[in-house]
């Protein structure tokens, strides 16, 4: 196999969930190709880079190894290798961190006193 369809090949290695998703994100900017904007018919090769933006963080991932079908989450190291920057993963667990401060996993949405709470604080922060 010569190329691959980059939606599909995003979804292969289970970078989306779906391909469907693939595609959004492709065409929203979310996914770029060696640092360019693309469609999602666009054909990856061997070497080609692809750029994922998840939150605040960019993540990178060098193409090793083409495929045709979605393949297990163990196999995924064979076809892609991370050349992220260590910045990056510090970027995204900063994120994480600060989603964990602000609310509690589970704790539900906020009440109307923690909203008002929220606001007070929110104004009389000068």
């Amino acid at each position: 196999m010569k190329s691959c369809r980059i939606d599909k090949f995003v979804w292969s290695i289970r970078l989306a969930k779906t391909r469907s998703l693939s595609s959004s994100a492709i065409s929203k900017g979310k996914i770029r190709l060696n640092g360019l904007g693309i469609k999602p018919a666009k054909e990856v090769k061997l070497g080609d880079e692809i750029s994922i933006v998840r939150h605040n963080a960019t993540f990178t991932f060098r193409i090793i190894q083409l495929l045709d079908k979605r393949v297990g989450a163990k196999l995924v190291k064979d076809y892609i290798v991370d050349v992220t920057p260590p910045e990056e993963h510090e970027k995204m667990e900063l994120y994480r961190l600060s989603q964990k401060v602000y609310r509690e996993n589970g704790s539900g949405k906020p009440s109307k006193k923690d909203r008002r709470d929220l606001e007070d604080f929110i104004n009389n922060w000068q």
